[in-house]
């Protein structure tokens, strides 16, 4: 039964392109087009060549261009802004704050940042939206939506890969 249905479709694919072809050998119907051969809209979907005129698909292109539309198309240019962000930290943001804390993360559009001190994260919240304005006039449009700010971080009990949860070494002091 199977092999009845798949002799059938053959056929009926033979079928068709013979049909298709003997259509396209008395010029009736173009096969890709519809449209008549002797139609100038039947004549330009044939032509292989680029005119005068504007032909973008086939002009030749900028590298530039050629390399932005294959790294959008890729997914790649949202790395390279962050790596652009993390590499030119100092040059956008300035000497003085790029002293004073550093790029932890970007992550869908929240750059999250690490201050050396208490005093200097409260400073990088008030000057949250200049330092977003300056990342996306340098970096590009939407770069960063949010800026987070966090403190020093605290010192640490956990040591090696391994550790029980709970309370730490302070457990057993009474």
């Amino acid at each position: 039964m199977a092999r009845a249905a798949l002799e059938a479709a053959r056929a009926r694919n033979a079928a068709n392109r013979a049909a298709a072809s003997a259509a396209r050998r008395s010029g009736r119907v173009s096969s890709t087009s519809g449209q008549s051969r002797g139609t100038v809209a039947g004549r330009m979907t044939r032509r292989r060549w680029s005119g005068p005129g504007p032909d973008k698909a086939r002009d030749p292109q900028p590298v530039g261009e050629t390399i932005k539309s294959w790294l959008s198309s890729t997914g790649a240019a949202k790395e390279l802004a962050r790596a652009g962000l993390f590499d030119r930290w100092a040059d956008i943001v300035g000497p003085e704050i790029a002293d004073r804390c550093v790029p932890v993360s970007l992550v869908d559009g929240e750059l999250v940042l690490q201050a050396q001190s208490t005093a200097w994260a409260t400073q990088l919240r008030l000057l949250s939206g200049t330092i977003q304005q300056r990342i996306n006039a340098q970096i590009g449009r939407g770069t960063v939506t949010r800026v987070r700010t966090k403190g020093p971080a605290g010192p640490s009990w956990r040591f090696g890969n391994r550790h029980v949860p709970g309370r730490g070494p302070r457990d057993t002091y009474g």
